[in-house]
């Protein structure tokens, strides 16, 4: 069993994407591989989760108070 790893960032916390985001099908009323948030879009984390099969921080982040979105560290940078 793999260890956990600590989250870096915290709830509440302005984050910024460093990439667009694409819709993976967890979004049924928008297009399949749509673009959900593009690069550089600020949102704030709403949440802070685990992955339970790699043990990974998982971020849920709310954009524009109308979308929340699961990002992994290396997808987004705290402002």
């Amino acid at each position: 069993m793999l260890e956990p790893r600590l989250p870096k960032y915290d709830w509440g916390m302005k984050v910024k994407t460093l990439i667009d985001l694409y819709n993976d099908g967890s979004y049924p009323d928008m297009p399949d591989e749509g673009l959900l948030v593009g690069v550089g879009t600020v949102g704030e984390i709403v949440q802070v989760g685990q992955h339970t099969d790699t043990n990974t921080p998982i971020y849920l982040i709310e954009f524009n108070e109308r979308l929340v979105v699961g990002c992994l560290e290396e997808e987004i940078q705290p402002l």
